[in-house]
């Protein structure tokens, strides 16, 4: 086998004196470097593997015309455009095997960007002065990025820099050289399911059941990034099939709450074709504490179950639970592969159990009966007499997943 290649993301006309000192520190370490120049500005300080002429090509502009104009946004999508097709083609091509963004604030932004196209398991790592927690969120987004804050500012080099750089180096050759990322593979029985804290009994005998079944399973952590994540994974062809006892990413992106998995949620096993089992743990429940970006609409609301300073849990109304059965029933009617649904009847949660200030199966029948009404033929709800905790309902969901896949 030959060198790994690691491909450097920045800019030569502003950060060319470190890119130059890193490129060297991962040569000596083994590793081929191919730097990608995204400078909209003055002159880079040596001409790069790949040429911001190039990038703004791909983009469909002319560098000419990026460095012409005043809309800094618009460019910056441009570069960005063509940074992608870029990284895609050399991930092809079999000549990325791991990434590096280094700059400040606006190039982690780009990176991150970039990197959230790579598949996972290809080392990705952003190194920028100050990893701030307004900025974080949008350079991790749902994807296994490493990030360095490297404290000082890169505006040229000095002994505190260099040592940066050297850590920078060690770390992406390191990881890239830890493990190939275009032989990971998965078992043919891998299953991939949601869960989070208030759905922890079903998750454990589901992933008890399944395992005894001779099935490998990967769960996910549906705050909003796992299940994205999970969703990210599947279009990257990783596993068989998909149990998702938390699939209320899609209510949460639609009423802001603070768990939205972003517009695309629960659109991955359908458009693979993957057979998929739907509970519906925590739709009918959103978090009313004071993080949440409009708290007026729901601080109001008589219902309220408090857990800690931060969580309040309220119930969605009638008309929100409407609204957001049509949407799930859109994006369960598009799938390709079979489908089926499973609602218990005493509650969809440990939170909202008979004797709970949130325990109201009359408003969560609303959600199930507007469900029915959109759901395509051939998609089955099934109800039953139990809470969604109870192990009766974990035994029903992997016996309905069994079923589909043609194991039964």
């Amino acid at each position: 086998m030959g060198n790994k290649c690691i491909v450097l993301l920045g800019t030569l006309d502003t950060k060319g004196e470190e890119l130059l000192f890193l490129k060297h520190q991962i040569e000596q370490r083994q590793c081929d470097v191919i730097i990608i120049d995204v400078s909209m500005g003055g002159e880079p300080l040596f001409r790069a593997e790949v040429g911001p002429q190039e990038i703004a090509k791909l983009g469909g502009k002319s560098i000419e015309e990026i460095r012409k104009s005043d809309d800094r946004s618009s460019i910056t999508q441009i570069m960005e455009k063509g940074a992608i097709t870029k990284v895609k083609q050399l991930y092809s091509e079999g000549r990325l095997d791991g990434m590096v963004a280094m700059g400040g604030v606006s190039m982690a932004l780009f990176g991150g960007h970039v990197m959230k196209t790579v598949p996972f398991g290809v080392p990705k790592l952003i190194v920028c002065p100050g990893a701030m927690p307004a900025y974080i969120s949008s350079w991790f987004n749902a994807t296994d990025v490493t990030v360095l804050q490297a404290i000082l500012d890169f505006a040229g080099l000095n002994e505190l820099v260099k040592n940066v750089l050297i850590r920078v180096a060690g770390g992406i050759c390191g990881m890239a050289q830890a493990a190939d990322a275009s032989t990971l593979r998965l078992s043919q029985k891998s299953i991939a399911i949601t869960q989070f804290g208030f759905s922890e009994n079903c998750a454990r005998l589901v992933r008890q059941h399944l395992e005894e079944k001779g099935y490998v399973v990967y769960p996910f952590h549906a705050q909003g990034i796992g299940d994205r994540a999970m969703d990210n994974l599947i279009i990257q062809g990783f596993f068989d099939g998909v149990i998702d006892i938390v699939p209320a990413g899609v209510i949460e992106e639609m009423f802001k709450g603070n768990r939205p998995a972003g517009p695309k949620r629960m659109e991955a096993a359908g458009e693979r074709g993957l057979p998929q089992v739907i509970a519906p743990c925590s739709v009918n429940i959103t978090n009313t504490g004071p993080n949440r970006i409009n708290l007026e609409k729901y601080v109001s609301r008589e219902r309220k179950y408090k857990i800690d300073d931060l969580r309040i849990l309220t119930r969605y109304n009638a008309e929100e639970l409407t609204l957001a059965a049509k949407v799930y029933a859109y994006k369960l009617n598009r799938a390709r592969g079979p489908v089926k649904i499973l609602i218990p009847l005493r509650g969809w949660s440990s939170l909202d159990r008979k004797g709970s200030v949130l325990h109201a199966p009359e408003e969560d029948k609303v959600f199930v009966d507007e469900l029915r009404k959109n759901l395509r033929i051939g998609i089955e709800i099934e109800e039953l007499d139990v809470h969604l905790e109870d192990p009766p309902f974990a035994k029903a969901l992997v016996e309905s997943f069994l079923r589909l896949m043609g194991h039964v």
